[in-house]
């Protein structure tokens, strides 16, 4: 599992949802060199990115051959299958893989992708008078989908049962963006536990303290 000589690059920026991929690097024991750079405030964190990722997007995560992966889901997905006995995810023929792929796949789509819209609203179209209705609004559809997510699961210890999974990490961190950890603890209940459990996984404390200073 270990490639001391050819890390990842991973490019990132703390509070972000690269942090997920770090958390998965982290407990799989990958190396990995961080490059950081809030893209979405910083135009020389953009343009860094940009050489490998024309969306100037994080995260993305470079391969020891320069392979470019792109896609916060498909990079958790991918790192958890590299290391089956690390169990980060359901095996293919293991029947919680269904829920597993719709789950990481919703996140991805129907949350994650919604926050690219708040930096600057006139990338739909609306003029930067309404910023902060069109952020308000955004905000209730996510408390919405968190909400829809929440009636669909029955967490065991963690979302999908007792197993920690990189879905586990991806909620961890996305449920720390607007409208925050709050008003996801009103709308998804039951998910809050498991999270917490994430939260308070030893392995992971000194990652969330350095890449969540605020919370």
């Amino acid at each position: 599992m270990h490639h001391p000589h050819a890390p990842l690059t991973l490019y990132g920026a703390e509070a972000s949802g690269a942090v997920a991929v770090e958390a998965a690097l982290t407990l799989l024991g990958l190396p990995y060199t961080l490059i950081e750079g809030a893209t979405w405030a910083e135009e020389a964190a953009r343009d860094r990115v940009a050489t490998s990722n024309p969306m100037r997007q994080i995260p993305t995560l470079v391969m020891p051959d320069g392979e470019v992966m792109t896609e916060s889901a498909a990079i958790l997905i991918y790192l958890a299958d590299l290391d089956p006995a690390a169990s980060l995810a359901p095996a293919p023929n293991d029947p919680k893989r269904r829920q597993f792929l719709r789950w990481m796949l919703y996140v991805s789509s129907a949350i994650y992708s919604l926050h690219w819209i708040k930096p600057d609203v006139s990338r739909i179209g609306a003029p930067q008078a309404a910023c902060e209705s069109v952020i308000e609004a955004v905000h209730e559809r996510i408390a919405f989908c968190w909400a829809n997510m929440d009636g669909q699961l029955n967490p065991g210890r963690y979302l999908l049962g007792d197993e920690l999974t990189v879905l586990d990490l991806y909620v961890a961190v996305v449920s720390r963006f607007g409208p925050w950890r709050e008003r996801f603890a009103e709308v998804a209940p039951r998910m809050l536990a498991a999270v917490h459990h994430v939260d308070a996984e030893p392995r992971l404390a000194a990652l969330w303290a350095a890449r969540f200073p605020e919370d």
